[in-house]
């Protein structure tokens, strides 16, 4: 890993529910090295897609309020012009979702869609190299017969392709940085692999940098160099892959991977994590916000205002009930 690409300073992210807004993401202060693969993890509603789309301002902005800092190239992408927004995204910032089908435009063919980036970004190229460059990055995908499939339609397309298009059209303009959000989540299993390994090979290939949003911890120990667990709008561990999987601490890490099927569990009952993620409107804003997951742990183990604190070497946790926190019995 290189040079801090990415710095990330208090962020809040919120959402107008009726008359007030409600903290999606709530106070996340984190960096994004060079050529480093940083895992958000956590269960749905934890806002870490809330927290991607800031990145490039993809909310509803009529009902949404973005605070603090995303630094990126000496600016401050919070508060940035829309003009200056727009040779961001997709240039600089490249972004594959999690639903191909929906990310595509149905009415327009593939050559078409993968070119209009290019023809933003890249206003010098002409007609003939964009269509050159399109059916290069196909093939750089590894999809078969790109000169085939630039004229095809996205419901011509079975899921893996769809999403190894939507991955070319991220990298079309060359981002520094991929945001992946749930990249492999409609995907049977093997496609899944080809998609990771698709991941990997161009990121050592173009020197990018990659925040995968995910709740798999297999793709998170397949891909990631740091992992950040988020819960209820806060990052609450913070360690690189080896370091999160050898020795988890906060109870919220610790429960999901108990809750992650394995082999040794064959026969035996699968562990769950009691409850539900709060709602915005309902989410605690004091104390330790897992704390009502985990009512056998006393009041008294938990902090007022917990904090990421460095326990270790580059290992952070936030709120001290991880000292005392064990699995209820039963």
């Amino acid at each position: 890993m290189g040079e801090k690409l990415v710095s990330i300073n208090d962020l809040r992210v919120s959402f107008r529910t009726v008359d007030d807004y409600h903290a999606a993401v709530d106070g996340i202060s984190i960096d994004i090295m060079e050529n480093e693969t940083l895992a958000i993890v956590g269960e749905s509603g934890c806002g870490k897609s809330a927290m991607a789309m800031s990145f490039l301002r993809l909310h509803d902005m009529a009902y949404t309020r973005i605070e603090g800092e995303i630094n990126f190239e000496d600016k401050n992408l919070v508060g940035l012009p829309n003009s200056e927004m727009y040779k961001i995204r997709g240039g600089k910032i490249g972004m594959i979702y999690q639903d191909p089908l929906m990310s595509l435009n149905p009415l327009h063919r593939i050559g078409r869609q993968l070119e209009e980036g290019l023809t933003y970004h890249k206003k010098g190229m002409g007609a003939a190299e964009r269509k050159a460059l399109a059916i290069k990055l196909m093939h750089d995908v590894e999809i078969p017969k790109p000169e085939l499939t630039y004229n095809s339609f996205p419901y011509e397309l079975s899921g893996g392709m769809r999403q190894r298009i939507i991955i070319a059209m991220a990298l079309a303009c060359e981002p520094k940085l991929l945001i992946a959000d749930e990249p492999t989540t409609a995907l049977d299993v093997t496609i899944q692999a080809g998609i990771l390994d698709l991941m990997r090979g161009l990121k050592e290939k173009t020197g990018s940098s990659i925040m995968l949003i995910t709740h798999d911890m297999g793709v998170v120990a397949e891909m990631a160099d740091r992992v950040a667990v988020m819960y209820a709008g806060q990052i609450v561990e913070l360690a690189d892959v080896e370091t999160l999987f050898e020795n988890p601490l906060h109870p919220y890490t610790r429960s999901l991977f108990a809750s992650t099927p394995r082999g040794s569990n064959i026969g035996g009952r699968l562990s769950t994590i009691q409850g539900a993620v709060p709602t915005l409107v309902n989410l605690p804003r004091q104390g330790c916000r897992f704390a009502q997951r985990i009512p056998w742990i006393g009041a008294e183990h938990h902090e007022e205002d917990p904090i990421l604190r460095e326990v270790e070497y580059g290992h952070f946790v936030r709120c001290t009930c991880h000292k005392n926190f064990h699995f209820q019995e039963g």
